[in-house]
């Protein structure tokens, strides 16, 4: 029988009663009187089929699960040191300063050691689902003009035809979203493109969003005719209920996002954050996470297989842009690019 969810949502980023760190969602799974608490950026209705799937065979462990920003995870974490059992976000670099910092504990089991080489680092940090970055595009907005299948297309759509794109094009705002910072410094590091192209957009009155949902719906009810860096996990779904957006995977490159998780040191039942690990890398977990969660598991093959696209390094090379002055330079450089005034 599938568990009964006792849920509690936190509609409006309430704060933590035990921490200062905001909270966008909450939910309790219930269990036998054993609990596990996870922290996590994934969407509570992409992960709760793979928390009742893990309790199907875990009928006993009770889970809580916790959604916040990746910035506010990571200030949860490093900054109020609050213990949960288990970290899950899709901010790789803050993920990597984390483990990086001491903040993350060992753990080694044969579904670990089964991941590639470059699914996990320093035997802390383990990745679960590989994602692409995509763009999605309006199908009304783009009515006589050939889908953009790169960057250099999407800049060329965009300045010959400015009327139809201003203030109709959304990107994440890096200053507010990690994964946004994220995907915009490793766009840049891949390519000047993206320089070119923010120019562009920032010529268009881009608009700056907070989160992938929020540009899902921009470009679904048509407010939007196109958004930039957005995961495709959560669009493809969400797309395929409505025929208004399309999703692209640029074919110069497309980013793909490693969502790793690792227990924290400070982990009151760590063994249980262990467990739930385990079963997000096995066999029986990777099994769910296509058709139920909608998240595409690690596979090697895939990525080999599509020759566009360029995984993010799951390494100590991600703290580059973490570093606070190439982060303000970083930005600076940015909103010089995209923001007119």
């Amino acid at each position: 029988m599938r568990p009964a969810i006792a849920a509690l949502t936190l509609t409006c980023a309430l704060a933590n009663a035990s921490g200062g760190f905001e909270i966008e969602e909450e939910r309790v799974f219930a269990g036998g009187a054993d609990s596990l608490h996870i922290l996590s950026t994934t969407d509570t209705m992409a992960f709760a089929p793979l928390i009742t799937g893990f309790q199907r065979s875990h009928p006993k462990i009770a889970v809580r699960y916790t959604v916040a920003s990746s910035q506010e995870v990571f200030k949860a974490v490093q900054g109020e040191g609050l213990a949960f059992d288990l970290v899950i976000s899709s901010a790789m670099d803050l993920q990597m300063k984390l483990a990086n910092d001491g903040f993350a504990a060992a753990h080694s089991s044969p579904e670990t050691q089964a991941l590639p080489a470059w699914a996990s680092w320093g035997g802390q940090l383990f990745a679960f689902a590989q994602e692409p970055v995509v763009m999605i595009a309006s199908r009304t907005a783009f009515d006589g003009l050939p889908l953009p299948r790169t960057r250099q297309d999407l800049i060329r759509a965009l300045r010959d035809n400015p009327d139809r794109f201003r203030g109709r094009i959304g990107t994440y705002d890096p200053k507010l979203s990690g994964a946004g910072y994220l995907f915009a410094t490793q766009d840049a590091r891949q390519s000047d493109t993206f320089w070119r192209l923010a120019e562009v957009m920032g010529a268009l009155d881009a608009r700056l969003f907070a989160s992938t949902g929020a540009m899902i719906d921009g470009v679904r009810s048509g407010d939007l005719a196109l958004a930039y860096n957005v995961l495709g996990s959560y669009a493809t779904p969400r797309l395929q209920e409505g025929r208004e957006g399309i999703v692209i995977e640029p074919q110069d490159f497309t980013l793909t996002l490693l969502r790793t998780g690792f227990i924290p040191r400070n982990a009151r039942r760590p063994e249980l954050g262990a467990t739930f690990l385990d079963f997000l890398v096995s066999a029986e977990g990777r099994r769910l996470f296509p058709d139920d969660a909608g998240l595409p598991p690690i596979d090697e093959a895939a990525l080999e297989a599509g020759q566009h696209l360029r995984p993010i390094r799951l390494d100590p090379g991600l703290l580059v842009y973490v570093d606070p002055i190439k982060r303000r330079r970083f930005l600076n450089e940015w909103s010089e690019a995209l923001i007119h005034p």
